[in-house]
């Protein structure tokens, strides 16, 4: 069975209720951490190039030389090691976990803090002499309070994940950080390392027709035979000229499989029905290569970025196309004069990071569909 099959027990995102908009995706996950983990250390060193503070975490990461790798829920197991005798003045000892989305030019915004105290000279007294280490466990919450404004109302929302792509006006980290505090007067030393968050939940199976596609390795049945399976988006109408002849008009009509979730790795099924008085202008515009139907992502700033429909009215709205469908003849139903159906499919690629909505950068994706050579929207 190809991943088509696959795509119903996959694990991603919610769906959102936009017609034209797609929901997240993710991988599959457990809270808890497997046994197969990469460990990975991270060190500070004095003015003599001497290591003398140490961070170790376990991860779900494949290679311990990348950024430690977690997922909803997971909790943070490590040790913060310090050898005193390369110190001095160390009063405390701390670790956190931290969240900020920072846009260029702006100073973070901190949506996340978990804090453990490891060591305090006012409980345990004067530090040891050489090497101490204490282990910690940190839990990464789902949900977080959050606001658009400094001193605007909270509300809850999902952790978004981690988004540190190059040139990107806008990201999101995650930190884990490790403090010595030397008390009054004197400079913290702290140790930073980024880690690498996703969010997951479960995708709703698909229809029963769909999913029994699937089972046989059978075409899909079209949104005629089966309206539980798509979401139908409402029709649009072309107007042009042919051979600088005669107009002709063509309405176009897509559906998106449903319910709006897929997995990574995994394609979008789609339906196109096409209707017009003209034959000729049917068949030179609705051939599987002449349709251009792009999954385009949205990145949305600034304090519009969690209303809906904002994308259209924000001037701080960045966008990129992220993958083309391909179409072939359908074989549902009968041929009928007039009309053209095709069914096609999105590739979802693996690297597409999960869409979220998040105070100041929201990431969406939605299906745009480019107007055919000759015609103009009606």
């Amino acid at each position: 069975m190809d991943k088509r099959a696959e795509a119903h027990a996959a694990y991603t995102a919610s769906r959102e209720d936009s017609e034209a908009v797609l929901p997240r995706y993710s991988s599959t996950s457990t809270a808890s951490l497997g046994p197969e983990l990469s460990e990975h250390t991270f060190q500070l060193e004095d003015s003599k190039g001497r290591p003398w503070l140490w961070l170790t975490v376990k991860s779900r990461a494949k290679d311990k030389k990348t950024w430690p790798l977690y997922y909803e829920r997971d909790i943070i197991h490590g040790t913060v090691a310090i050898d005193f005798d390369k110190t001095d003045g160390a009063k405390a000892v701390a670790i956190s976990v931290s969240g900020g989305v920072t846009a260029v030019g702006q100073e973070e915004l901190t949506f996340l803090t978990v804090s453990e105290d490891l060591w305090d000279s006012k409980v345990s007294g004067k530090a040891p002499k050489g090497k101490a280490s204490w282990p910690f466990s940190l839990t990464l919450p789902p949900e977080v309070s959050a606001s658009n404004k400094p001193k605007g109302k909270a509300e809850l929302y999902r952790l978004p994940p981690t988004f540190t792509e190059r040139a990107s006006p806008v990201y999101v980290d995650y930190k884990l950080i490790a403090t010595v505090r030397r008390g009054a007067f004197k400079v913290n030393q702290i140790l930073t390392a980024s880690i690498f968050y996703t969010p997951l939940s479960r995708a709703e199976p698909p229809s029963q027709l769909r999913l029994a596609a699937y089972n046989a390795d059978a075409p899909l049945v079209g949104p005629s035979g089966d309206p539980p399976g798509w979401k139908v988006l409402p029709p649009v109408r072309f107007t042009g000229t042919l051979f600088n002849q005669r107009t002709v008009t063509l309405e176009c009509i897509a559906a998106i499989a449903a319910p709006l979730s897929f997995a990574t790795g995994s394609p979008i099924p789609l339906f196109m029905t096409f209707s017009s008085s003209d034959e000729q202008a049917l068949d030179l515009l609705c051939s599987p290569s002449a349709i251009r139907l792009q999954l385009m992502r949205e990145r949305l700033l600034g304090s519009q970025a969690t209303q809906k429909g904002a994308s259209g009215q924000s001037s701080n709205t960045f966008r990129e196309p992220m993958a083309g469908a391909y179409f072939w003849p359908s074989q549902d139903g009968t041929v009928e004069q007039g009309k053209r159906q095709l069914q096609g499919e999105i590739d979802v690629k693996k690297n597409l990071r999960p869409t979220f909505v998040f105070p100041r950068f929201s990431l969406r994706v939605r299906t745009v569909y480019t107007d055919p050579p000759i015609c103009r929207p009606g």
